[in-house]
């Protein structure tokens, strides 16, 4: 997992598609749903911090640029 599209794979293979528009909203809530499914034990550890790793650097790169990004 390398990239925001493989973590938006990983959570549609659950049956979760979050697209609302506001990429930083969207981040928000794939860390939620990432959360929860390691929680649940549905993903490993491995993929949990991969996953949380790359909407970090995501969310950092929009906060950078100063809002925004599609």
């Amino acid at each position: 997992m390398k990239t925001m599209y493989d973590v938006q794979q990983l959570i549609k293979r659950f049956g979760t598609i979050i697209y609302i528009g506001n990429r930083l909203a969207e981040c928000e809530l794939m860390e939620d749903e990432i959360r929860e499914l390691f929680q649940q034990g549905f993903i490993l550890n491995e993929q949990y911090y991969q996953a949380m790793l790359i909407i970090k650097r995501e969310k950092e790169l929009i906060n950078n640029r100063g809002g925004e990004t599609k």
